[in-house]
């Protein structure tokens, strides 16, 4: 079900921390890779050996007894959700005010990843309004908050703040992974600037650096999507997809061409337009005097694409410009026959190639155009992603 989606499950200090290990052993089932996260005070409610046993990975407890140096940033990157179940007033105040006192908040703090909260406490805890502040401003910045059930509590009393069932934590943590609005889509995504040889040591290239397109194909991967990123660049693994490593256009080309049959292809790579019509064998020798470099054009692979497109299958390219940009990408969009294509001015501050951020002006088929403002490229693969899911849906 997970198909080994990485999920974080925090357990805090208090008694429901026996009911996550019934939610670990739920999500281990359904095929999740759970990394369990205990606090100092977890620990003296249910022992770590229990989560040893059950969970994919041994527990992790601290910041610093660890092999890996930043613990907290590498569980953060590279969960694809975090659980905190159950969640103290006092783990949730924590989260709230952005104080990583322990592992778990800072792993919290450290991830761009779903969130769910579920607290577990007595009622008169429960009730007040820190509390319910708290859980405010967390839900205002996207963590899912799971609220107690009413029932039986600890020392006997009966109320509100029983945490709630592990199956129904399950559930919420399956609808979040495995229900997005890209679940049971296949999504080829490219990504990076493709290298065309003139010999063993020199090769004609540009400036992208892939990472709008890892992002497109980690935010499609969160969306349930069962991403394919091809791509000519070495960066952090993309946890879940299927990584196909390429260099030239040409080597582009085959890839994309076997996996041609995916619902959703979105190229974001800058394939070059033209290559050496030679590449020499042995490097050119500075002596030898400046070589005379013939250009051929490469296989337009978008255009090809275009023009073997299967029905329901949604394309989607890109345009980097420095001039005419709309002008120039409504004539990419029709000459190419496809969906979507998502336009940006490489000249202005910020923009494009080997900048965290991005502006993009998306086109649709239909005659449709939005302008999307300076932002963060994880923010504009959501957006062209709300494009693509537009376009699924008609």
């Amino acid at each position: 079900m997970f198909g080994g989606r990485r999920i974080v499950l925090g357990v805090t200090g208090g008694v429901a921390a026996y009911k996550a290990i019934l939610l670990c052993r739920l999500l281990v089932d359904a095929d999740a890779h759970v990394i369990p996260v205990m606090t100092e005070s977890a620990q003296r409610f249910v022992g770590r050996a229990t989560f040893d046993a059950l969970a994919s990975e041994a527990v992790k407890t601290s910041v610093f007894d660890d092999i890996d140096p930043i613990p907290h940033t590498t569980l953060g990157q590279t969960a694809d959700l975090i659980i905190v179940a159950p969640a103290t007033a006092r783990a949730i105040a924590s989260y709230a005010a952005g104080l990583s006192d322990d592992l778990l908040t800072a792993t919290l703090i450290a991830t761009r990843a779903p969130v769910i909260v579920c607290p577990a406490m007595h009622t008169e805890m429960w009730e007040h309004p820190s509390v319910r502040e708290n859980l405010k401003v967390l839900s205002s910045r996207g963590v899912h908050v799971i609220s107690p059930e009413e029932g039986r509590l600890a020392g006997g009393d009966v109320g509100s703040g029983r945490l709630a069932s592990p199956e129904s934590i399950f559930e919420a943590a399956k609808k979040l992974l495995c229900e997005g609005d890209l679940s049971g889509r296949s999504v080829v995504v490219t990504a990076g600037g493709t290298r065309e040889p003139i010999d063993p040591v020199r090769f004609i290239g540009n400036r992208s650096s892939g990472k709008q397109g890892y992002a497109i194909a980690e935010a499609a991967q969160k969306r349930g999507a069962q991403v394919t990123l091809i791509t000519t660049v070495d960066a952090p693994t993309v946890f879940g997809a299927k990584v196909i490593k390429v260099e030239s256009a040409a080597e582009m080309d085959a890839a994309v061409k076997k996996n041609n049959e995916a619902d959703i292809i979105i190229m974001a790579a800058a394939i070059a337009d033209f290559r050496p019509s030679k590449s020499l064998t042995t490097k050119i020798k500075k002596d030898d005097g400046a070589p005379a470099i013939i250009l051929e054009e490469t296989n337009d692979i978008l255009a090809g694409l275009g023009a073997s497109k299967k029905k329901g299958q949604v394309l989607v390219g890109f345009a980097a410009e420095t001039d005419d940009l709309i002008k120039n990408a409504s004539k990419k969009l029709v000459q190419k026959n496809i969906d979507a294509i998502v336009a940006n001015d490489v000249s202005a501050e910020g923009v494009g190639f080997t900048h965290e951020t991005n502006a993009v002006t998306i086109l649709t088929s239909d005659g449709q155009s939005r302008s999307v403002s300076l932002r963060s490229k994880r923010e504009i693969a959501e957006e062209v992603l709300n494009t693509v899911v537009d376009l699924v849906k008609r």
